[in-house]
């Protein structure tokens, strides 16, 4: 992989800049909402989905860019949002994401 292809995939927009803030986010929501995360992948799942929440509700009060640590926060919130909602709908003795 050159220098080039590895400056795309960190850029805001590339796919590792999005795994990276999904992990981030999901380790931080489910230890904040569970004590304790969902593995990698389901912490990347989490912080995915919770971005995605995050991003459509942040878009009614702030505008602009927010950088790396912004956008964390934001899929943070959304990724919190996200489980709290799947407790919701699960049975009380089960644990999903």
């Amino acid at each position: 992989m050159g220098v080039f292809a590895a400056e795309l995939l960190m850029q805001p927009g590339g796919i590792l800049a999005w795994l990276l803030v999904g992990l981030i986010a999901g380790w931080l929501a489910g230890s904040v909402m569970r004590g304790a995360g969902y593995g990698i992948i389901g912490d990347i799942v989490v912080g995915l989905i919770g971005s995605c929440i995050g991003g459509f509700v942040s878009s009614f009060f702030v505008q602009g860019i927010a950088g790396f640590w912004g956008t964390v926060l934001v899929a943070f919130i959304g990724a919190c949002v996200l489980i709290a909602i799947v407790r919701m709908f699960s049975s009380p003795g089960r644990r999903t994401i």
